[in-house]
């Protein structure tokens, strides 16, 4: 496992908050989800999600914008991928700890019953 920095800057901070604010959105985190292993268009990105193609066009602007996803024209279609795989390897270690049902993976204490995340329920505001 990589060496934990001593010090971080407010610079880092404010950039980690910023990514993380961003990827707090659920319709965006499941986008770059989507977009970690393969490039799909915005149609596709709408149907898997269940969102409606402005809406998931919205998203990946503010993500693209952010320098999170990429695209590229194909034709007539623009395809989105996540290039930094930084980025990625958050993702899936956050997929890696919460279990299917929303629940905290467990640990290797079997002791303890898997427990909801304390900040379930919390609505932003």
């Amino acid at each position: 496992m990589p060496s934990q920095p001593t010090t971080v800057t407010p610079a880092q901070l404010e950039a980690a908050a910023l990514t993380f604010d961003l990827l707090s959105v659920p319709g965006r985190l499941h986008l770059v989800w989507l977009l970690a292993n393969q490039e799909l268009d915005v149609t596709t990105l709408a149907a898997a999600t269940g969102a409606a193609v402005p809406a998931a066009s919205q998203q990946l602007a503010k993500l693209r914008a952010a320098g999170v996803v990429s695209a590229r024209r194909d034709g007539r279609r623009q395809l989105y991928r996540v290039d930094d795989p930084h980025i990625v390897g958050i993702i899936e270690q956050m997929f890696r700890h919460i279990a299917p049902d929303g629940t905290l993976a467990a640990d290797a204490d079997r002791a303890r019953p898997p427990r909801r995340p304390r900040f379930a329920g919390i609505s932003k505001g």
